[in-house]
């Protein structure tokens, strides 16, 4: 567990030195994907690259790298491991001054996550886990609260705007049979939320390697369950750098939600 406590004190750190004394001060430039890059990233994602490798020595695969150097990364080190990190989840709030963002950071080896982390560094919430061994909120061990297994009762994380099928996106908003939705602009916060109980059940059509490294380790290993929208298991080898996702924190809850969802692509 060493490692994994070495990378809360980084991330913490780089969080603290790096990143919020930019918030709502940083330039900001729109990259040909049309997302947003501040300086604050690109400064987040240096201080990373050099210190990641201290903790376990592995190269880092960033957000903020040309596609071409993520894929030769995951191509030649997704087996023998590499750090996956987003150092601004949710840059789009960060800009505007939302206070809704998050630092992103998994080791994977075998193309599995080991170890991950998550923060949000305006609420100090530190979401953290290592495979087999649970999942955190700081100290509390995760869920912190049971969900009702009845999908009416359920509050769902939804993002409707990367969903393939506008069937489905219709009817996500219009006839889905939960309470409410919910939809923030912080993938990676969205996996906490669930690992949680936050949110109950979650659907997302295309989330990038490093929007669910270090969640969806978080949220299976606080016992959710989850699939993607093409019906593959979350974890094989296909759609590593987009990859959908259908997920609830309580089985028979799970098995409601992908139904529902499976009958209305």
């Amino acid at each position: 567990m060493q490692s994994l406590e070495s990378l809360k004190k980084l991330v913490q750190l780089i969080a603290i030195q790096e990143i919020m004394p930019r918030f709502l001060n940083t330039a900001v430039q729109q990259k040909p994907d049309g997302s947003l890059l501040s300086e604050a990233d690109i400064a987040a994602q240096n201080a990373f690259s050099q210190r990641l490798p201290e903790i376990i020595a592995a190269p880092v695969l960033g957000e903020e790298m040309s596609p071409k150097a993520q894929h030769e990364l995951w191509k030649n080190h997704a087996k023998s491991g590499l750090w996956v990190l987003d150092p601004i989840d949710g840059t789009t709030n960060f800009a505007n001054g939302l206070p809704h963002f998050a630092v992103s950071v998994a080791f994977i080896q075998q193309g599995v996550a080991q170890i991950g982390v998550i923060y949000n560094p305006v609420s100090q919430e530190l979401f953290s886990a290592k495979l087999g061994h649970g999942a955190y909120l700081n100290q509390t061990q995760l869920p912190l609260r049971q969900s009702s297994n009845r999908l009416y009762d359920a509050v769902a994380g939804a993002e409707v705007k990367h969903l393939c099928s506008g069937k489905l996106s219709s009817r996500i908003h219009m006839l889905a049979p939960v309470r409410s939705i919910r939809s923030m602009g912080c993938s990676t916060l969205d996996w906490c939320y669930l690992a949680s109980g936050r949110y109950d059940v979650y659907v997302h059509g295309g989330q990038n390697l490093w929007d669910y490294a270090a969640g969806a380790l978080i949220f299976t290993e606080a016992g959710g369950q989850l699939a993607t929208l093409e019906g593959d298991e979350f974890w094989s080898g296909e759609h590593t750098f987009k990859r959908s996702v259908i997920a609830a924190i309580q089985p028979e809850l799970f098995q409601t939600w992908r139904k529902w969802i499976q009958e209305n692509q």
